[in-house]
């Protein structure tokens, strides 16, 4: 009988002993990227649509192709101001002036937009993509000559707020990433070239800058990932000291998230 008991305090003592560390919680599962697909399909849907309704316009500088473009949904100052017609600011994302535009972006768009749908999500990437897209077609209606009638479309605004996003997304997550040199240098020569390709003949580089600028600092606040090692509540086990238990996120991006919040809406 002692020595059964013996056994028993001992398995008693094994079970209240806090353990030294609470196990990991499980690994996320990657999203189903359908968001990206969809845009691609909607893109390319209404390219074919412009094509039959406009006889294929892949000459961007005939003013009859432009008009036609323009009546389809593409971005124009005047109207904008003059009709109230906002709607343009989103509806020139869906449309394209030829086929090398229509292929560049929506490549762009699946390099860019699948990682980061299957990391974040549809939801966020769906912020991300409009409201990338909203800041580029406002940048670019600025800049707009109002002497001249000037028609600008494509979803490359959009693109370009993916690219900013993952370029913030690197820095306020920057504690979690192993290879950060490389991984900063090759994204920030990919942009690099990009926005260079913005300086050539009719090509609307505010749209792009615009959007660049609306996707970096919406990235501080809708890509903020959790710091390794930290343990939600509910995978704790009982008995854990919580005290050691680390915070979700650093105050570093805390303080950038509040930042681009501040400036988004100033803007």
């Amino acid at each position: 009988m002692g020595k059964m008991s013996r056994v028993n305090d001992e398995h008693d003592v094994e079970a209240r002993r806090p353990p030294s560390h609470p196990p990991p919680p499980p690994l996320p599962e990657p999203w189903c990227s359908w968001l990206v697909p969809l845009i691609f399909l909607a893109c390319v849907a209404l390219f074919i649509h412009s094509m039959y309704f406009n006889d294929c316009p892949s000459h961007i500088d005939q003013p009859e192709k432009c008009f036609m473009l323009r009546d389809l949904g593409g971005l124009d100052r005047r109207l904008i101001v003059e009709n109230g017609e906002k709607w343009r600011l989103l509806s020139c994302l869906w449309l394209h002036a030829g086929v090398i535009h229509l292929v560049a972006n929506m490549l762009s768009l699946l390099l860019t937009g699948f990682r980061l749908e299957q990391e974040f999500g549809f939801l966020r990437i769906g912020v991300l993509y409009v409201f990338s897209g909203l800041g580029g077609s406002l940048l670019s209606c600025l800049h707009q000559d109002q002497a001249k009638p000037t028609i600008s479309v494509g979803a490359s605004g959009a693109l370009f707020g993916l690219l900013g996003s993952m370029l913030s997304e690197l820095i306020t997550n920057w504690t979690i990433y192993a290879n950060k040199c490389v991984a900063l240098t090759c994204l920030m020569f990919i942009i690099a070239l990009n926005l260079a390709l913005g300086f050539l003949p009719k090509v609307d580089n505010s749209a792009h800058i615009g959007g660049f600028l609306a996707g970096f600092f919406l990235g501080f606040i809708v890509l903020v990932r959790p710091q390794y090692g930290y343990v939600s509540k509910k995978h704790i086990p009982a008995g854990y000291d919580v005290k050691k238990k680390k915070t979700k996120y650093k105050l570093y991006q805390h303080v950038l998230c509040l930042i681009a919040l501040l400036i988004l809406l100033a803007g």
